[in-house]
């Protein structure tokens, strides 16, 4: 199916939670990072069991240090 991950377009397996959909897509672990789908925000402990629907817009934000 195809999903939206930061406004590139990205095939992904049918039943595909978001954290497969990390391990897929960004191949790194998800520390520092939170996920939006569709403008909502999605609690980590969620990411697991969350699986996405095709045309899903999910947007990725990675925390970074800096001043």
């Amino acid at each position: 199916m195809e999903i939206t991950v930061n406004q590139q377009s990205h095939s992904v397996s049918q039943h595909c939670s978001l954290q497969q959909m990390l391990a897929s897509v960004f191949l790194q672990q998800a520390n520092g990072i939170a996920i939006a789908v569709n403008q909502e925000i999605i609690s980590k402990a969620n990411w697991d069991t969350y699986v996405l629907q095709p045309g899903d817009n999910i947007t990725v934000i990675k925390a970074t240090q800096g001043g």
